[in-house]
């Protein structure tokens, strides 16, 4: 039975590892892409100190 005791630790932490991966690639894209890059250019351009370009009315 030592066996199976040396082998549950890994198994489980390879569920929830899975688990993470699929929850992590499901989560991409979808309905708020637009509006998280839109976040993360305006940090990044944040960083950098250059300007953000205006919004267009029509976007």
């Amino acid at each position: 039975m030592d066996y199976v005791s040396a082998l549950v630790p890994p198994v489980v932490m390879a569920v929830f590892f899975i688990g993470l991966i699929v929850t992590i690639v499901k989560t991409q894209g979808g309905a708020n892409k637009a509006k998280e890059d839109a976040v993360v250019d305006a940090a990044l351009a944040r960083a950098e100190g250059v300007p953000r370009p205006a919004k267009d009315a029509g976007a």
